[in-house]
């Protein structure tokens, strides 16, 4: 009797090739070749150099500005419909666009619903990411999505750092939630920051609701850009007697002067992901690896297993 199971490949855009390189390790198959060619104008084709008919393609990708990432991940998903590939999944450790997700005001576009449907259009069957900015974004997509969590990343490592009077926080009202899910698996208390902006990136006002006095606090956040939130917030609670302050986000955007902000901070400890690379090093940033976590799910996807232990929030 024929096998029908088709064979997994795995490819990797150029920013997350370090990533896509230990995902294909830890899946237990060899990362396969891609070629970019660039034209001198900037215009760029990806090319795969190894059949891919008939097999189940995985290819991995964040999508974080600048807007060539999300252009590269576009066409090699093209490339490979029009290759024969029998499945298409998009990897996309870290969905850029989705703070997009809604109109706030008039006349503006909902980029992360926009984007949702290019990567369909372009070729992709299903979805894997972690930690979206929204939950409701798995919505925009006519495909199947499934939606990590780097809980199961963070959580082991808070744990071994023993940390009495732990508190988590998070750095503003819309985060909440997520504070929640890690203060109940955590046993400890939640404080929150409730922050005014006057733009995008520049916070005009913090307040804090709760006591973070002699205490242990654990900022929790899904993202980090210019780093301006979490400074601050650090700073108004060491100012309020907190022991020490360290932050958990997934997704390193680091934008700016980010570094600096970090390293200048009260922040002990910057815990990150690796589904964007860092563009720097500092004494302050660990970075832990989701790589064994999205080999994991993309094993299961492939054999058709269930996923939900993966989902620890």
């Amino acid at each position: 009797m024929l096998n029908t199971q088709p064979k997994a490949k795995i490819f990797a855009c150029t920013q997350s090739k370090f990533l896509g390189e230990h995902i294909a390790k830890a899946f237990g198959v060899n990362l396969g070749n891609v070629i970019t060619s660039t034209y001198s104008d900037g215009e760029f084709q990806p090319s795969f150099e190894e059949s891919i008919r008939g097999a189940r393609v995985f290819l991995i990708g964040s999508t974080n500005p600048s807007s060539e990432n999300l252009m590269e991940l576009l066409l090699m998903l093209d490339a490979a419909k029009r290759a024969s590939a029998r499945h298409i999944t998009a990897v996309i450790p870290y969905f850029g666009w989705a703070r997009q997700d809604r109109k706030d005001k008039p006349r503006v576009p909902i980029a992360a619903k926009l984007i949702a449907k290019m990567l369909e259009t372009a070729g992709a069957t299903r979805i894997i990411t972690m930690d979206l900015h929204a939950d409701q974004i798995q919505g925009f997509f006519e495909k199947p999505v499934d939606h990590l969590f780097a809980s199961t990343i963070f959580l082991p490592y808070l744990k071994k750092l023993n940390l009495n009077n732990l508190t988590i926080a998070s750095p503003d009202m819309g985060g909440s939630k997520r504070a929640y899910a890690y203060s109940k698996a955590l046993e400890s208390d939640v404080v929150i920051c409730y922050k005014q902006r006057e733009k995008a990136n520049v916070i005009s006002h913090m307040e804090l609701i709760g006591d973070v006095t002699g205490k242990n606090v654990i900022l929790v956040d899904d993202m980090v850009d210019t780093a301006g939130t979490l400074t601050k917030a650090a700073d108004v609670m060491v100012e309020r007697g907190a022991l020490s302050v360290r932050a958990i986000c997934t997704h390193p955007i680091l934008s700016g002067n980010a570094y600096e902000k970090i390293n200048n901070s009260k922040l002990e400890e910057l815990i990150v992901t690796d589904s964007i690379p860092l563009s720097q090093k500092s004494d302050k940033i660990r970075v832990l690896t989701c790589a064994d976590l999205f080999a994991s799910v993309m094993i299961k996807v492939h054999e058709n297993e269930s996923i939900s232990s993966k989902f620890l929030m």
